[in-house]
């Protein structure tokens, strides 16, 4: 029997290069080997948002990532797709376990702290409890795996001491959910410094055009050393070569000598990168095109995911709730 594997992402709207190479692509290739369960958790996202003005975009935003992750090749076939809040078990299950989460661990967090330095006017509840409700996302589906970057390690780390109190309080509940690291690199954004971002805007949307692609990827900065084409360049510092290697890395192993030889300019090198990346994406655009033309089929991927989901989830919150007493006999 297939190991079944969690995952969710906030829905920012459009994914970017730096989703699909970090994250997108593994995630369709998991499909082969486990029973997938992927939400967008848009819950998680009101910890950030305020207010009308803040949440208008939401539904939009849903709209937009269910469409990439669907053109990518996440199969509806295969994995559990849909939208946390539509599965309200999840809510009860995070005020369950929040009963018995100490306070100290949360207000240990690392991304707590951080996040109180971003939005010191936005510290709420929801923003400390975080953890918690990652928590009931995970074990609401009794997932054994979660696929996470080195970073991320210490987040499901609290979410395993989560589980191992509860299951010492009340009993063998829930699995304890295992790491998959995954191998993929840190995109940097066409900045040439930090990582690809909507926020910062030095990304490239997946459903870009091939046109706004190559005009995104013309802007970019390259090797800050470098002044004139016939300077050596330094590949190794360079954001563009690095995307050249995720997307050819084949012809990538050729760049190297070429740049430090000067053989090749930088605007050169965009301009391959522009061709690559476009020939690459050029499938992917394609069926994005044609979903987006099927809304009704789009939104019964999702009411279909979430009828799925949710019979995983009423299973486990009956067994929480006799766990915990609260169920009434004879009912």
């Amino acid at each position: 029997m297939k190991k079944r594997v969690f995952s969710g992402a906030r829905p920012t709207g459009r994914q970017h290069i730096g989703n699909y190479l970090g994250a997108i692509q593994n995630y369709v290739s998991l499909q082969a080997e486990y029973e997938c369960v992927y939400c967008i958790v848009d819950i998680h996202a009101l910890t950030t948002l305020q207010g009308i003005e803040g949440v208008q975009g939401l539904q939009q935003n849903v709209q937009e990532m269910i469409l990439d992750w669907l053109a990518a090749g996440l199969d509806p076939q295969k994995s559990i797709l849909f939208v946390q809040s539509e599965v309200p078990e999840v809510t009860e299950l995070h005020t369950l376990l929040s009963m018995s989460t100490p306070l100290g661990w949360l207000m240990r967090v690392p991304t707590f702290k951080e996040k109180v330095k971003m939005q010191p006017d936005n510290v709420n509840y929801g923003l400390l409890g975080y953890p918690v409700l990652m928590t009931s996302d995970i074990v609401l589906y009794k997932a054994e795996v979660v696929p996470v970057g080195e970073d991320q390690l210490p987040h499901l780390e609290l979410a395993r001491e989560i589980v191992r109190r509860f299951n010492s309080l009340y009993g063998d509940t829930f699995p304890e959910p295992q790491p998959k690291l995954t191998q993929a690199p840190m995109i940097v954004g066409l900045d040439g410094t930090q990582k690809m971002s909507k926020q910062l805007n030095n990304h490239i949307e997946l459903a870009a055009t091939a046109e706004e692609t190559a005009q995104r990827i013309m802007t970019a900065y390259t090797d800050p050393a470098r002044k004139r084409k016939s300077d050596p360049g330094h590949p190794e510092t360079c954001n563009i070569f690095h995307l050249h290697e995720a997307f050819e890395p084949v012809k990538a192993k050729g760049i190297p000598a070429e740049c430090r030889s000067a053989k090749i300019g930088c605007v050169e090198c965009k301009r391959l990168l522009a061709q690559e990346i476009n020939a690459a994406l050029a499938p992917l655009r394609e069926r994005r095109s044609e979903l987006a033309g099927k809304p009704e089929y789009v939104n019964e991927v999702l009411s279909d995911g979430a009828r799925r989901a949710q019979a995983i989830a009423r299973k486990t919150i009956r067994e929480v709730k006799e766990r915990m007493n609260l169920v009434r006999k004879g009912t």
